[in-house]
């Protein structure tokens, strides 16, 4: 995700305690991989034991490192997940978009006995070169793992059966892989174990090596997943979401998602154009054409501004009237054409500004704005000033 990482800790590690309901599954500690800053604690209620502890990464006398990968980060917080007598450790990513029971899979880990399940994903072929791809049988052990494979004899060996797609409900005649979603359940003292090595990733180190010799069990999900590590898998999927029926809704009843609460206005719309269009708190858009649109909160789009297939992040404050006359004020100015962009947070669009990545190489560096994978990136507080072209 760089350039937007260059402010934000990649492996700082929200804990989660009680999200899940009594009984057995209460008994688990979830830990979440990323997304986290500073150091905090949260308590959901006064009602419960529920709470959300945020760790972000630091140097101790027991170790000066740096978090080395994400089974390292885990290690480095051992001294915080042990206070309880917890049984089971949900371990997931903070770079990623689903909707998950996280019930169904501890239920799978508690009936088949196993030692580790992790999540998997039914993949096609053309996608196995970007994942970790597991090999199991109909009773779900797995047995294999091959890191991003390209080889064919080796996709060929990897292939689901006929048997465990049928089971899984799915098609036997396709070609499908399962591919890690970087999401664990580890008995307590299996973790413990895990961890007294020198290895420092999961997916990479950890899950291979425990196969060789423990019970590892494979949790076949089929609803909607992405990840969103990359600059393009983070644009596509929140341009997803503004498709009329998106494959992942945030208008599900049964099962929401919520949001901190951050008691803005409610945006105001001067004759603006909006089509496919995102629009949350406290924005004001003056006479602008978007479409194919996500527009983060507090985010103030002037007159004559078209955006297309962009995502506008925001800011952090609302200068209106308090702006210093010697640069553009936060949002964007009149008259921009914004096209196939991510706009960070606190950027200042002067009027006039073009920003598209049409005519670039798909990955470039400058001054005060980057293109990956042929998407414009202007970082958190840039400043472009009027007229400039991008």
């Amino acid at each position: 995700m760089q350039p937007q990482r260059d402010s934000v800790p990649k492996n700082s590690i929200p804990k989660v305690e009680g999200a899940l309901p009594p009984g057995t599954l209460q008994r688990t500690l979830a830990i979440i991989m990323g997304g986290g800053a500073g150091k905090a604690s949260y308590k959901f209620d006064n009602f419960s034991r529920s709470f959300v502890d945020i760790l972000a990464a630091q140097q101790t006398p027991a170790g000066s490192q740096w978090y080395q990968g994400t089974a390292d980060a885990v290690r480095q917080n051992m001294r915080y997940f042990l206070e309880r007598p917890y049984d089971y450790y949900l371990i997931l990513s903070g770079d990623q978009l689903y909707r998950m029971d996280f019930r169904a899979l501890l239920h799978q880990h508690i009936k088949f006995g196993a030692d580790i399940t992790l999540a998997t994903k039914p993949v096609a072929r053309h996608q196995v070169s970007e994942f970790g791809i597991m090999q199991s049988g109909v009773d779900r052990r797995i047995t294999g793992f091959i890191e991003k494979p390209v080889d064919e004899s080796e996709l060929r060996e990897m292939k689901m059966s006929r048997e465990l797609l049928r089971v899984i409900g799915s098609n036997e005649e396709e070609e499908l892989f399962q591919a890690s979603m970087g999401i664990y359940v580890f008995n307590r003292n299996v973790l413990i174990e895990c961890l007294t090595s020198d290895l420092f990733d999961f997916g990479k180190h950890i899950i291979p090596s425990s196969i060789k010799d423990r019970h590892v069990s494979a949790f076949i999900f089929k609803g909607y997943w992405e990840d969103i590590g990359t600059i393009r898998a983070f644009y596509e999927a929140n341009l997803d979401l503004t498709d009329v029926v998106p494959e992942y809704s945030f208008f599900e009843p049964e099962s929401p998602i919520y949001t901190h609460p951050r008691f803005l206005p409610g945006s105001k719309i001067n004759g603006a154009t909006l089509r496919q269009a995102i629009i949350s708190d406290g924005c004001i858009i003056s006479d602008a054409h978007l479409e194919r649109c996500v527009v983060g909160i507090r985010s103030v789009i002037r007159s004559g501004a078209t955006i297309r297939n962009s995502i506008v992040m925001g800011a952090d404050y609302l200068e209106l009237g308090q702006s210093d006359s010697s640069q553009p004020p936060i949002g964007i100015g009149r008259n921009c054409v914004i096209d196939r962009a991510i706009i960070d947070k606190n950027a200042r669009i002067a009027d006039g500004v073009v920003i598209t990545p049409e005519g670039k190489p798909p990955n470039f560096d400058a001054d005060n704005y980057f293109i990956r994978d042929g998407i414009a990136v202007i970082p958190k507080n840039a400043i472009i000033p009027a007229g400039f072209w991008i």
